[in-house]
């Protein structure tokens, strides 16, 4: 199945999600009409369904079974020796209502992992103490649980980076262009995520926007966002939907669970670095109302050098022209992390973005990074 837009005519919005086989990029007789697709899915969405993704049915069983043994299995006294606080890194677990997105907590349990990385030197910059090793959970209790997710860093390692090469195509540029935004080592992360229920009533009809806004938070797994790198890829590990990406008229559209498919957001160094011509758009999880069960995921972020500077790329013109007609229906209310001029290096925006997510992490590691934040926060409220 493919997209049900297959022009580069911006559409000015959009009512559903596209489909794109990964497969078909792999076959000469279909990659054109892959790319073409791909083209319009990050002008117009900047959010596509990836099916035919080539990752052994098996392995994907794994992970949705080990993460859910972690939320249900795992005892929290083991929960709290991996707990992310108790490293610089912001890697390990936290708690429901931890992390905080758009000033409000997400309802939602995690574990924070990524790809395998010694402990920086003394003289490394601060921000490469996002690079560590793992806190991974007892072997007692979940003796699978690491070579899985290992193998599924591996996988979703090399599928990024195909997928990467296939963007830098569709827009025009060399399959290599985005290799020198990489480490030779680069870091990717994953998350491991369960939104519990909550025990919230129906929107009356005719709510206030006030009332809306409230509903919202109290339903709030994650707040509306952009993700930061170049590209996510969710496995929704369940079938509970929640998933919504919102389009240029401001309305949320469901990214509902389809088996066999991993969905692809387009995060905000995609787009700095493509001179906005793949769109990051804004999107939020909804928990699960009482009695529909918990909502779990496995997101992997495709990672970037925290040294790389961010410099425009050579998009041709007649891209950009396209990029200048989706630019008009496009809807941001979020605020966009890597503007000119206000970091060094890619990791400095990073570790400020950590902070603010998990202040807690802040305030025992990073204290004056936090008290920067929270005095930009006060006069920008004011």
């Amino acid at each position: 199945m493919t997209a049900d837009d297959t022009t580069t005519t911006p559409t000015k919005t959009f009512s559903h999600i596209p489909i794109l086989p990964l497969s078909q990029a792999l076959d000469p007789a279909t990659k054109p009409q892959f790319l073409n697709d791909l083209r319009s899915a990050l002008l117009n969405v900047g959010f596509l369904y990836l099916s035919e993704t080539g990752l052994p049915s098996e392995l994907v069983q794994n992970v949705i079974s080990e993460c859910r043994g972690f939320f249900e299995k795992l005892p929290v006294e083991e929960k709290e020796a991996i707990e992310m606080k108790n490293e610089k890194s912001f890697l390990g677990w936290s708690r429901v209502d931890n992390e905080t997105t758009a000033f409000n907590p997400d309802h939602r349990e995690q574990l924070d992992l990524s790809t395998p990385h010694a402990i920086p030197g003394p003289e490394a910059p601060l921000y490469h103490n996002l690079l560590a090793p793992n806190q991974w959970p007892s072997t007692q209790y979940l003796p699978s649980f690491r070579p899985v997710y290992e193998d599924y860093m591996r996988r979703m390692s090399h599928i990024s980076t195909l997928f990467t090469s296939l963007i830098a195509e569709a827009i025009g540029l060399q399959p290599d262009a985005f290799a020198k935004f990489f480490d030779s080592d680069q870091q990717h992360k994953l998350k491991i995520v369960k939104y519990p229920e909550v025990d919230v009533p129906d929107l009356p009809s005719g709510a206030s926007e006030i009332d809306r806004k409230k509903w919202e938070i109290k339903r709030q797994g994650v707040g509306p966002h952009k993700d930061s790198m170049l590209t996510s890829y969710l496995l929704q590990a369940s079938n509970q939907p929640g998933l919504q990406a919102q389009n240029a008229k401001g309305e949320w559209i469901d990214c509902k669970p389809i088996d066999g498919t991993l969905v692809v957001a387009i995060g905000q160094g995609m787009e700095a670095l493509t001179d906005g011509v793949c769109a990051s758009t804004t999107h939020r999880v909804l928990s699960p109302r009482r009695g529909k069960g918990a909502r779990y995921s496995v997101p992997f972020f495709q990672g970037v050098s925290y040294d790389a500077k961010f410099e425009a790329m050579d998009v041709p013109e007649e891209v950009l022209k396209l990029r200048d007609e989706a630019r008009k229906a496009r809807k941001d209310d979020v605020e966009f992390t890597f503007v000119k001029g206000r970091w060094g290096h890619l990791g400095e925006a990073t570790l400020t973005n950590r902070v603010k997510s998990h202040p807690d992490v802040g305030e025992r590691w990073y204290p004056e990074l936090l008290k920067q934040i929270r005095a930009q926060q006060a006069a920008a409220k004011a």
